[in-house]
Order: C-alpha cells, then sequence, then structure tokens
C-alpha cells in the first residue's frame, strides 16, 4: 500500500469511529404499538405522542408545557369566530417538500372529514382558509377560547404528498379505513421515519433540517414494543435497552436498586375510569331491559368496588383514588365533585334490591391488557367484586388492537377506558368528546348513549364562553351532573413511572408524552 492510499485508509477509519462516537440512540419499548401512522385515524395519546416526534402542530406544548410556536409563529383574532396564524417559512418536509398554507388548508380539512376518528379533537373548527401562501385563517363556530390548545394536538401533513398517494381522505382504525397515510408518516418533525413494522417496530432518524434548534443529540431511535412486562424490565436489566415507558409498577424498587438505572416518576393527568352502556339492550342479557339504565344500580356497581384495595394492592400505592373526571391541574376540577361513595357491598346489594335486581344480573366488562398500568389485573379484581354483590360479571381483556375499534362501535356493556384530557388538557375534552351525544363533532368518544339535556347545554355554552371563571363554573356544574348521573364509573388517576439506564436524561411530563426532543444522551 503506498503512502496516499496509507493516509486515506487512515482517513477512512478515523471518520468511522467518529462517526460511532457521535452516534447517539435511544433504545426504547413500552408494552403497546403504535396503532397507525395516520395522525387523524385515532385518538390514542401513546400514538399521538410517538408522532410527534414526525409531524410538527401549527402550535405545541413547551418543555414546561407551555403553548408556544411551532409550525405558527404568530396568530391574532380577526373577527370573533375567526383566528388568523402566520407561517413559519422556510420550512420543509421530510420528502423535500416546502411548508405553505396550503398543508395547513389541506391538513385542516382531512381532519375535519366526518371520517376522521379523530374530528372530535377539533370540534369547534368550522374550516380553513387560505390567505396567502403563509397565512391561514381558522373559522369556528363562535367565540373559542381553547383553539390553541387544541391545536398543540393536530399535525399538519403534506398536501403534495397526500394528493400524490390519494391521502387527502383520512383513515379510521375504527371503522378500518386505511390509506397510504397509515403505513408512511412525512412530517417537518425533528426525526424521520425510516421503518414501521406493526408489533415488531418503529425506527426513525435525526432530521438534519429540522427549522428548530434541537435541544437532544440522539441520531436514531429505535422503539420495539413488548408487551411482557417481565421481559421487557430483562431487556432494560441487560443493556437492550435504554428506556421503559411505562416501566411496571411491581418491578420499580427493584430497577431503582440498580445503580445502572434510575426510575422516574410522576403524577399523571390520566384517568382510569369504567364506562356503562345506556344502549336499550345488554349483549350478555338480549332481549331484556338493561339495568345499568337504572341510576340505583349504577350506583350500586360503583359502591360495590373496593377503590382501596385496588389501590394498594393491584396499583402498589402508586395511583390516586377520584371521584370525578378529570384530574386536580385540569380546568373544571372542583374538590367538591371528588368524593367517593365508599365500598359498601352490603349497601351495594341493597341498592341492586330497591332497583328490582336482589339476584343480580349477568354483565360484560372488557377491558384492555397492553394500555393502562395494570389494566388487565385492575379489570379481574373489578369483576371479582362485582360478583360478590350478585353481578355476574364475565371479563373479557385482549389486545388494544383490537380493543379500542369495538369500544368505538359500543360493542361493551362495560368497559374501561383512560383519558388526559388531550389535546387541550381542559375539562372541556371530556364533556365534547366524552359526555355529549355524537352530533356536529361533539360525542366522538361516546358510543354507549349516555346523554343528559343540561350537560349537552353546559357544554355548548362553555364552548363559546370567553370569561374564563364563567366557562370553569360551566365545567364544573356539567362534571357535577355528571358524577351525580354516575355517566361513568371513575377509578384513579394512574401514575407516569419511567425507567431507564444512567446515562439517558428525558423530562417526564404528566400528560405521558415521551418527547425525545428534549432527551439527552451521554
Amino acid at each position: 500500500m503506498n503512502r496516499i492510499a496509507m493516509l486515506l485508509a487512515a482517513v477512512s477509519a478515523a471518520a468511522l469511529i467518529s462517526t460511532a462516537a457521535e452516534a447517539k440512540t435511544v433504545r426504547w419499548s413500552a408494552p403497546t404499538d403504535i396503532a397507525t401512522l395516520d395522525p387523524f385515524a385515532q385518538t390514542e395519546s401513546f400514538t399521538t405522542s410517538m408522532l410527534h416526534h414526525v409531524f410538527d402542530p401549527l402550535v405545541r406544548r413547551g418543555r414546561t408545557m407551555q403553548l408556544e410556536p411551532a409550525l405558527a409563529t404568530s396568530w391574532k383574532t380577526v373577527k370573533p369566530d375567526t383566528w388568523r396564524f402566520e407561517l413559519r417559512k422556510g420550512v420543509k418536509f421530510h420528502n423535500g417538500n416546502a411548508f405553505t398554507a396550503d398543508d395547513v388548508v389541506a391538513s385542516v380539512t382531512r381532519l375535519l372529514d366526518p371520517g376522521a376518528r379523530a374530528r372530535g379533537n377539533l370540534s369547534q373548527v368550522i374550516r380553513a382558509e387560505k390567505v396567502d401562501d403563509f397565512t391561514v385563517d381558522l373559522v369556528t363556530k363562535g367565540p373559542y377560547p381553547l383553539l390553541l390548545n387544541d391545536l398543540a394536538g393536530i399535525y399538519i401533513m403534506d398536501k403534495e404528498w397526500m394528493e400524490q398517494t390519494g391521502s387527502l381522505k383520512p383513515g379510521n382504525i375504527a371503522t378500518g379505513v386505511s390509506t397510504a397515510a397509515s403505513t408512511t408518516a412525512i412530517g417537518t418533525g425533528p426525526f424521520k421515519l425510516e421503518s414501521f413494522k406493526p408489533d415488531a417496530g418503529t425506527n426513525m432518524v435525526v432530521n438534519p433540517d429540522w427549522w428548530d434548534k434541537p435541544e437532544h443529540n440522539i441520531t436514531r431511535i429505535e422503539f420495539k414494543p413488548i408487551k411482557s412486562d417481565a421481559t421487557r424490565v430483562a431487556a432494560l436489566l441487560s443493556g437492550e435497552l435504554d428506556l421503559i415507558a411505562p416501566a411496571p409498577l411491581q418491578d420499580l424498587a427493584r430497577i431503582g436498586a440498580n445503580s445502572a438505572f434510575k426510575v422516574i416518576e410522576e403524577p399523571s393527568l390520566r384517568l382510569i375510569f369504567l364506562g356503562l352502556s345506556q344502549r336499550d339492550e345488554l349483549k350478555s342479557m338480549p332481549g331484556e331491559k338493561n339495568p345499568l339504565k337504572d341510576l340505583k344500580v349504577r350506583q350500586a356497581l360503583w359502591q360495590g368496588i373496593d377503590l382501596d384495595a385496588i389501590q394498594k394492592r393491584v396499583m402498589r400505592g402508586k395511583s390516586q383514588n377520584t371521584g370525578t373526571l378529570v384530574a386536580p391541574p385540569v380546568p373544571g376540577y372542583d374538590k367538591a365533585n371528588d368524593t367517593l361513595p365508599g365500598y359498601s357491598a352490603d349497601k351495594a346489594k341493597a341498592l341492586l334490591a330497591e332497583a328490582g335486581y336482589p339476584n343480580g344480573f349477568k354483565l360484560g366488562l372488557n377491558c384492555p391488557n397492553d394500555r393502562y398500568i395494570n389494566d388487565e389485573a385492575i379489570c379481574v379484581a373489578v369483576a371479582a367484586m362485582w360478583s360478590r354483590i350478585g353481578v355476574q360479571t364475565d371479563v373479557k381483556t385482549e389486545s388494544r388492537a383490537t380493543y379500542f375499534p369495538k369500544q368505538d362501535r359500543g360493542e361493551f356493556d362495560s368497559f374501561m377506558l383512560g383519558w388526559a384530557t388531550l389535546p387541550p388538557m381542559d375539562g372541556f375534552s371530556v364533556l365534547s368528546a366524552l359526555l355529549t351525544a355524537p352530533k356536529d363533532g361533539f360525542g366522538g368518544s361516546n358510543p354507549m348513549g349516555y346523554t343528559n339535556p343540561e350537560i349537552e347545554r353546559l357544554t355548548r355554552e362553555a364552548a363559546v364562553e370567553l370569561d374564563e371563571p364563567k366557562r370553569r363554573a360551566m365545567m364544573v356544574q356539567a362534571l357535577k351532573v355528571a358524577k351525580d348521573t354516575i355517566a361513568y364509573i371513575p377509578l384513579h388517576l394512574q401514575p407516569v413511572a419511567w425507567a431507564s439506564r444512567q446515562g439517558l436524561d428525558v423530562p417526564q411530563f404528566p400528560d405521558e408524552y415521551v418527547r425525545l426532543w428534549f432527551a439527552q444522551v451521554k
């Protein structure tokens, strides 16, 4: 080898060593997988959290959860029902296409399509109008104080790509509609999608042309769903993974005792509760009157659940029992609404007898087994408690991939659901999505038939109320009605618990989003 060849070889070797030294990969696992890459085909916060690495919204949540400019640089109201957004210039999608107002109009129009599963996340918007290449108006049903909150969860897609792939119409995981956007993601975000294999793994690489100044030093993300808690923890401890989020509650002490790893915990906004069908018949009692339509029966079911036992034994003391449908930090929370009926099997039986069911009845209880912390164990415990008061409960659990489409179609007698009031982080999310009838963008996650005229009125009035104390009072009153009528049975606020190797710093957030664009690898 001559001297020039030797020199080139040395330079090449040095470059490889330098590249390897600079590569910062985060290997991450969760018990569930991304439901779809189409941001408007789903309402799962885990999937939305993952997609935020690829897509940007007009407005985003910053490091302290404050709302801040993203693809929009500024905004103002030009009429009571019209917001004007000035867009960021010079932004490119991952395929090189330029970001303009046409992309915002196409994305909002796609979300407003009646076929979009996430339609309810922008329930008060009527349309988007292009003013010029970098100015867009969003027209609402009336004065709407939460538009910026909502937009933090609405990702902007590439119009040109959607036209080329026939994806201008949205997919929907509840109805089984899929498009090219279900398996491909072209955004403007901090990371580019490299590969997506459902139930196997998703890889992303850093976007060197991101419009924002990165606060992370990651070059690659490798995500792998691992349903088994034991396998996921073993993979972390063996060095196969850098981060597991969430971490199993039963393993937190063991992981934390190992100096090579750390556990991060924070109270979550996510409230876990049970839904009760209000349809005329139950699946488990065809041809008979639905007992759940009787308030005394719903009271009996709530009073028949030993929440303290679940909190202590199933949740390892890490959850917080609750009697209302929003977390304390969320607008709309009121301590007076956050009271519990107190567990009493005898009183529950008496209520059932008063309702005309002294010998109980049959009831189905469906739950996911890979979505919420200890979801399956919670439902097994509830089923046993309900059976003790005479309600013959048939509990069935399944993966969230098949569970949520069935729940969306209202196929369950009773079911588990979790809600973190996303994207707005406001009690209005609960009212507009869970407690109102499916109509005009409302009730997008209320397939069980619950309706109440006072809640309907208060929700629509709160939607256009600009006086914040009045708006919050309306939400508190509506949530009181929901509590008094037992629209749902609240269980607890689940914790956020992650575990990682030392040397990986990832800030934790109460909405449970994993935001790796704030992470540092040492």
